[in-house]
Order: C-alpha cells, then sequence, then structure tokens
C-alpha cells in the first residue's frame, strides 16, 4: 500500500536526473532505457516530456497496478495537475492531457455512467460477424498489392484494416477513414499539427453523432445514443473518439508489431510457422515484448504521497509505464520471457479505467484476423530492408513502426 509521505514532498519532479522521454535513443530503444532507469531510480524514476515537462514514469509491474487500483489515491481528472500554468497553449501533447469531459478524464460515479454505457454498447457486437468482417476487409486490402511482390504493411494494411473494421462498428462511412488516420497519426506523434489533428477527430465524430441521431442503426453510435445512461450529443462524440483512438491506435500498431517480430526474430517466427502456437498466442507475447501502447498519460496526485521509493507531490503527473512495467524483473522469467500463455501483461491497463472486455475481445479478433489471412494469402512473406533501417514514430505514448516493406511471391486477387 501506498502511504503518506512524512514531509512535504518536492512541488516539481524535475531534478537532477530526469530522463527526457523524446529523442533518439528513447524512439530507437526505450527497452533499454527502462532498464538503466529502474537500476538507477528504482520503480519509479523521474522524467522529463517534450519542452522539459516534469513527470514520474512508473515502471514497476506491482507499482503500476496499485497506483492504477487507486483512484482516490491517484486520479484521472488532469484539472488537477500542477504543472498547468507552466504549459503552453500550443504545446504539441496537450491533446492528450487537457481536462476534457470524456470518460477518459471522469471519475467515480460519472466514470461508472459512462464507462456502463460504453461497455454495454461494444458488447453488442457479434464476434461472428466481426471476424466475417475483418476477413472481407483483409482480403480486399491485400488484393491492392497481392499482384506486385511487395507492400509497405504499416501504411496499406496494419492502419487501414482496424480503421475500416471500426468505422463501420461506429457506423462512419468508408470515405472518412483518410481524415481519421490522418488526425490520428498527427495527434499521437504529439508535433506541430497534433491539435489540428485532435480537432479533426471531433468534427468527424461530431457528424457522425447527428446523422445516428436522426437515422440510429445497429451500431455502437446507435446503442450510446439510446444507453439508459441518457448521454448528451457532445458525451456521445468526445466517448467516441476515445473509443476510435484506444480502439485504432493500439490494435494497427499490435499487428505491425507482431509482424515485425515474425519477421525478424527467428525464434518468434520459427515458433509460429511451425504449428507449436496459434496466432492469438503469438499477439500475446507481441503485447509483452513490445506492447503498442508503451506509455500512457496519466494519473495525477489528489494529495502528498510515496510511491516506490519517490516523493510524490499533490497535482504532480504519473505515467503509466506499461512497455516497462511488462519488462519489470519481479513478472518475467529468468530468460527475460513470459511464461507460455500467460497474459498478466498491462497492455490493457489495470484497475477502474482499464480497457474494458468487450474492448479487448474486439481487438483481438481484429488482430488476429488480420495475421491469419494476411500469412494465407502471402506465405513467403519477408522483410524487404535490413531490420536496422526500420524507424520508429516519434511519439512518447505509441510504439511503433513508421513503415514496415516487405516483399513476397506475388500472388492473386481473393476472388
Amino acid at each position: 500500500m501506498t502511504e503518506p509521505a512524512t514531509s512535504p514532498p518536492p512541488g516539481c519532479p524535475a531534478h537532477a536526473g530526469a530522463t527526457p522521454l523524446y529523442g533518439p535513443r528513447f524512439q530507437t530503444d526505450p527497452g533499454q532505457l527502462y532498464q538503466e532507469l529502474r537500476r538507477t531510480h528504482g520503480p519509479v524514476a523521474p522524467v522529463e516530456l517534450a519542452g522539459g515537462v516534469p513527470a514520474w514514469l512508473v515502471i514497476g509491474y506491482r507499482e503500476l497496478q496499485l497506483m492504477t487500483g487507486q483512484p482516490k489515491l491517484f486520479g484521472r481528472d488532469s484539472t488537477r495537475w500542477n504543472q498547468w500554468p507552466e504549459i503552453p497553449a500550443d504545446w504539441p501533447l496537450k491533446p492528450m492531457m487537457a481536462p476534457v469531459p470524456s470518460i477518459l478524464y471522469a471519475e467515480g460515479a460519472e466514470h461508472q455512467r459512462r464507462k456502463a454505457a460504453v461497455t454495454e454498447a461494444l458488447a453488442g457486437v457479434d464476434q461472428y460477424e466481426l471476424k466475417q468482417h475483418c476477413e472481407e476487409v483483409a482480403d480486399r486490402l491485400i488484393d491492392g498489392f497481392a499482384g506486385k511482390g511487395e507492400a509497405e504493411l504499416v501504411t496499406d494494411y496494419a492502419h487501414r484494416l482496424p480503421l475500416l473494421v471500426l468505422g463501420r462498428l461506429l457506423g462512419l462511412d468508408e470515405d472518412e477513414a483518410p481524415v481519421l488516420i490522418a488526425g490520428l497519426v498527427a495527434m499521437l506523434d504529439g508535433g506541430a499539427d497534433a491539435q489540428a489533428g485532435a480537432q479533426r477527430l471531433l468534427d468527424v465524430m461530431l457528424g457522425l453523432v447527428h446523422r445516428k441521431r436522426a437515422e440510429p442503426g445497429p451500431d455502437v453510435t446507435s446503442r450510446l445514443l439510446g444507453h439508459e445512461a441518457g448521454l448528451t450529443d457532445e458525451e456521445v462524440m468526445r466517448d467516441l473518439r476515445v473509443i476510435l483512438i484506444a480502439g485504432h491506435q493500439p490494435c494497427a500498431y499490435w499487428i505491425s508489431n507482431a509482424l515485425r517480430l515474425m519477421l525478424t526474430d527467428d525464434r518468434f517466427a520459427a515458433s509460429l510457422s511451425g504449428g507449436r502456437r496459434s496466432v492469438a498466442q503469438a499477439l500475446a507475447e507481441a503485447l509483452w515484448e513490445d506492447t503498442p501502447t508503451q506509455i500512457f498519460a496519466g494519473r495525477w496526485a489528489t494529495r502528498d504521497t510515496q510511491l516506490g521509493g519517490q516523493r510524490i507531490a499533490a497535482g504532480d503527473l504519473l505515467l503509466l509505464g506499461l512497455a516497462g512495467a511488462n519488462t519489470d524483473p519481479s513478472v518475467r522469467q529468468p530468460d527475460g520471457t513470459p511464461a507460455e500463455g500467460n497474459r498478466a501483461h498491462l497492455a490493457y491497463s489495470y484497475g477502474p479505467h482499464s480497457c474494458p472486455f468487450p474492448a479487448q475481445e474486439t481487438a483481438e479478433v481484429i488482430a488476429a484476423t488480420a495475421i491469419e489471412v494476411l500469412l494465407d494469402r502471402l506465405p513467403d512473406l519477408r522483410l524487404a530492408v535490413a531490420e536496422h533501417a526500420l524507424v520508429w514514430r516519434p511519439s512518447a505514448w505509441v510504439r511503433a513502426l513508421v513503415a514496415l516493406p516487405v516483399a513476397f511471391t506475388p500472388g492473386y486477387q481473393a476472388g
């Protein structure tokens, strides 16, 4: 259990030794950085975000569970952040932390109300129909490059497939997909276009809500609008954006990260191709080894306290180091690999704000189907560049490739 600090902690964790969560070193090898942070600071490390903004990174498995399981001590409402007076209006990471009235930042009874509506709306997805639709979309996308003998799987496949599938579940039109992808990537990369990308997403969601309020259909948006929780149009709009971001980006990068492991890790590839594990088992291991959401923002301390040996001030920002916690030696075997079938990873977070189970089911169906169809259609898939030439996105939040170029024997269209 965490305990109150015996004396007031410093008001800002940006002291000597804070490690930047940006730049080439973090971008190329965050795993090594997490190991160094653990050796130097323990399970909770002082870090800084772009612009020198201070935070704590929680990379201890037990400490992350403690933090996310105690919402009264570590809350989701970012209005309590003690750094807001220092944050510039154009700070590129602001869209991921700005206090907006959505399920993401709601607490207590309000969070329970909104999470119940979202969970029940997602639970209405027919998993059999979902898999069928995933297979249809996967075949259609593969048809677009199967005859060429080469493809770029992040842009042409891993990004597009989950967005097209999720778009249909929400009731979106397919021609809105390019706008959504551009907005999502801009926001998560945290560049100059981050806030504009976030606004584009809201605009699309608001248009969807208005359409479905007038003409409901068999989709998640209509079920949210008709839920007994009585969500307003604005509440549905904002929660839909959360569903889209939380559903698309981790799933897209889960697919591409798992494919990268299959194409570059001989042990991983041999085990899969030799039939010793299913695609679902391979995907579960990918969440341990290369979880797409490596850091999540965040929690804010409601009072002065302690965690992992660090003195945390009221209003301090604590980042969920999901990837770092997954490599905590306390939950890994001596050789660094998780136990076979172990699904206790933190890729879906933990506690009251963890990913709803129906959303986890949907993500797993999408990711597994995407890889199964791809490997069935293109069995000799291989990396088209040297592994060291692969480039990672410049994001503090996601562990994701910019591109995954592959080659294969040209095939034929599914139809």
